[in-house]
């Protein structure tokens, strides 16, 4: 880890802002380098969390958990590639759009999917938007192509007459591109939670395509003169339309006049406040536009460490800016998931954690890359959620489908003593100060446990190859005091205890385990220091001390159980704590074969006997 502050890092700035002030050509904040970071600090690739400090009360959830033998959705038979995700917020709810193909990336057929939720945490049962492609009688697949697919950047629209519509790409398998795309989709999505019909609102005419041997009308054929007002609103929109330069520039005026780079993707954007458009694309690629997107010129921004990932960038509601990103370079391995904060939209500080977690990838597909990837956010105009929360969305090794809620003001540090006891908290909420971690079949949750009035930290674990995960951070210190009642509700399952440092480094690592055995590590050894029962409250304080030759002390309902047992790892302090319903992971690691056929991993598909562990009373003095 290399922080590039050893003193007051506000110095390196003004340092920085005289030199660029007299070095114009090159400033930063103009055409030639629109956006910088200048935190500093880059991950450490061998592990998950990239050794990197968490932002402050990130909550996780699972929106989809892919699953070929048991779905809900009537023509999908269990699809395992999914990715993509789109987010827009309007009329109360959550809307997210997803691709889906059986099981490999760019090969057919190829669907985009539906799904929504009033609180971003419970989501209903994904319907199909845009289902597979059924070209009209007549009309062959042309030569060099393998049936139908569908890809998009853009999937929502919220229209000035507050219409929302929804939209996707047709093109052919394996390459929706240039000559290879066959038209964008169109249609509403209505208060009641229906649709409208299909149509196009842009055929590929460069390619031969129009509404004489395509499956879809054109938009104006609607009678919804609604619809059509958002349409075309939608259509003389150029940032919005500017985002489907990938699948379909033909040259098109739409697109703006600046075409001398092919290899812009994944538009995201933002506005300063000085009302400056900052344009940001995969592979480091950034823009800044004062005729919002009519011209710009694109450059590499050199301290933006990303591949084929996506960058979302914008205006959080403290008036400040994010961006979020994988930064690797590497495009099969895309974790973690990382977001970088700024004042003014140009200078950037403080990588955090916004995903750290990369669970197995249960089923092989081509091109199925490791890790949460392809984030997008809600963009401007496409509605704001309740509270001033930043909400993105990712696809997770392009299988899952995940959205995290990043708590604004974004932060890393705590600085007054912890004591949670979760009593005031209303179950289905936010857990204020927690990261959480929550798979379908692993959800985190405030239960009314032992009582309505005494209420806990609920995690609950029956996926095989997944697990439900609660961090607490509190103050930096060497030296500590960790108290917390844990209540298994079973005598199996598996409750892991880490202390960590600010890296994620874990000295201290206590486990209730499968056997109903709390254990702790003394060093490199492991010792069983007492069976553990059923609905039985136990109480745990630990005194740790980080310093050289550190040690800690362990007590078990008043119990003293372990007297200055060595560390697992040398750390300088601590930070967090961590509970996990499972074991500590960092397979899949970046020399996993990534492209190797495999079967799915065994009973993928199917729970395993709920474990279910209460925590409460968290102090750190």
């Amino acid at each position: 880890m290399l922080r590039l502050f050893p003193v007051n890092k506000w110095i390196y700035y003004l340092t920085a802002a005289l030199f660029f002030a007299s070095n114009v050509a090159g400033q930063t904040g103009t055409a030639s380098e629109p956006v910088r970071y200048v935190g500093g600090v880059s991950i450490d690739p061998h592990v998950h969390e990239g050794r990197l400090r968490w932002a402050i009360g990130t909550e996780s959830i699972q929106v989809m958990r892919a699953n070929r033998a048991h779905t809900d959705i009537a023509t999908d038979s269990g699809w395992t590639y999914n990715h993509a995700p789109d987010l827009a917020y309007w009329n109360g709810r959550f809307y997210l759009q997803y691709l889906s193909n059986p099981a490999d990336e760019h090969i057919a057929p190829g669907q985009t999917l539906l799904v929504t939720s009033a609180d971003g945490r419970n989501w209903n049962t994904p319907q199909i938007l845009f289902a597979p492609y059924q070209a009209p009688a007549g009309v062959q697949i042309p030569e060099g192509y393998q049936g139908y697919m569908m890809h998009q950047r853009m999937g929502f629209y919220v229209a000035p007459n507050d219409r929302l519509l929804t939209l996707a790409f047709y093109g052919h398998a394996e390459d929706p591109f240039q000559e290879g795309g066959i038209g964008r989709m169109v249609r509403e999505i209505y208060k009641d939670g229906s649709m409208g019909p299909v149509y196009f609102i842009k055929y590929e005419t460069h390619s031969g395509w129009n509404e004489s041997n395509t499956s879809f009308p054109f938009y104006t054929r609607s009678k919804d003169t609604g619809f059509v007002n958002a349409c075309n609103t939608l259509l003389n929109n150029r940032l919005k339309t500017l985002q489907w330069k990938d699948e379909d520039d033909d040259n098109d005026p739409l697109y703006a006049e600046n075409r001398n780079d092919d290899h812009l993707s994944a538009l995201s954007f933002f506005h300063r406040k000085d009302g400056k458009l900052v344009m940001l694309w995969k592979k480091s690629k950034a823009a800044l536009s004062e005729d919002e997107g009519i011209h710009f010129s694109p450059v590499k921004v050199p301290t933006l460490i990303m591949s084929g990932g996506k960058n979302w960038g914008q205006k959080t509601d403290d008036g400040r800016y994010a961006m979020v990103y994988n930064p690797i370079e590497s495009s099969e391995y895309r974790y973690p998931l990382i977001t970088v904060t700024s004042d003014d939209g140009i200078l950037f500080d403080d990588m955090l954690l916004v995903q750290g977690e990369v669970p197995p990838r249960r089923f092989y597909g081509r091109w199925k890359d490791f890790g949460p990837c392809y984030t997008r956010g809600i963009s401007e105009d496409n509605g704001n959620p309740p509270g001033s929360d930043m909400w993105v969305t990712y696809s997770m090794n392009k299988e899952d489908m995940w959205i995290s809620r990043v708590p604004v003001p974004v932060r890393y540090g705590v600085h007054s003593p912890v004591h949670d006891h979760f009593n005031q908290l209303v179950p289905g909420q936010s857990i204020p100060g927690w990261n959480t971690y929550a798979p379908k079949w692993a959800p985190v949750s405030i239960a009314g446990f032992p009582s309505t009035h005494n209420k806990s930290l609920c995690l609950s674990d029956e996926d095989p190859y997944d697990y439900a995960r609660a961090i607490r951070v509190f103050k930096e210190t060497t030296r500590g005091n960790i108290q917390f009642k844990i209540c298994p509700a079973q005598n199996t399952g598996e409750l892991s205890v880490d202390i960590t440092d600010r890296y994620g480094n874990r000295p201290v690592r206590i486990c209730f385990n499968n056997k109903g055995e709390i254990t702790a590590q003394d060093g490199a050894r492991l010792h069983v220091l007492k069976n553990y029962q059923a609905n039985t409250w136990y109480d745990l304080s630990i005194q740790v001390n980080a310093t050289l030759k550190g040690t800690f002390d362990l007590f078990i309902n008043k119990e003293k159980v372990m007297t200055k047992a060595a560390l697992a790892e040398a750390v300088q302090s601590v930070e967090r704590i961590s509970f996990r319903t499972g074991a500590y992971r960092n397979l899949p690691e970046r020399t996993t074969p990534n492209e190797t056929p495999e079967p799915p991993l065994p009973g993928a598909d199917e729970k395993v006997p709920k474990a279910v562990f209460y925590i409460d009373d968290v102090t750190v003095k």
